[in-house]
């Protein structure tokens, strides 16, 4: 089966599905989503319009992505007693790339890795740099 690029929304969601099932299963990363999101529904709905956000930013898009991640992820490692380490992101974003490989090739596909490491990187130092203020 030849693999096609993200395009759609649709793309977005499955990947994004198939991916947060990946991560819920971690023994590492699973404890830290499971215990923290109450509505996966809703959270999967949010993270897809934030990856189509990302992805496709030059688009009109019906769905725009309101929020704010670094707070988001400064709180949760504060709930987790600062336990968040740099081993999270890299499981995180170990899974990320073999579902993104799994599912997709293209251009809008490499540049979702590269989004994700450059996120994954800003987010870890922004933790770290919270925990030095508190």
């Amino acid at each position: 089966m030849q693999k096609k690029d993200i395009n759609t929304r649709e793309d977005v969601a499955q990947l994004v599905d198939l991916f947060y099932i990946k991560v819920r299963q971690d023994t590492t990363l699973g404890p830290v989503f499971n215990n923290t999101i109450t509505d996966w529904p809703t959270h999967l709905n949010h993270l897809t319009t934030f990856w189509e956000s990302s992805l496709f930013f030059s688009r009109k898009l019906e769905h725009k992505y309101s929020g704010n991640p670094l707070e988001v992820h400064v709180k949760v490692d504060q709930e987790h007693n600062k336990s968040i380490t740099e081993l999270h992101f890299g499981i995180w974003l170990n899974l990320w790339f073999q579902t993104i490989d799994e599912l997709f090739m293209g251009e809008v596909a490499d540049n979702a890795k590269r989004r994700a490491r450059k996120m994954g990187t800003f987010l870890y130092l922004k933790i770290f740099e919270a925990r030095q203020k508190n």
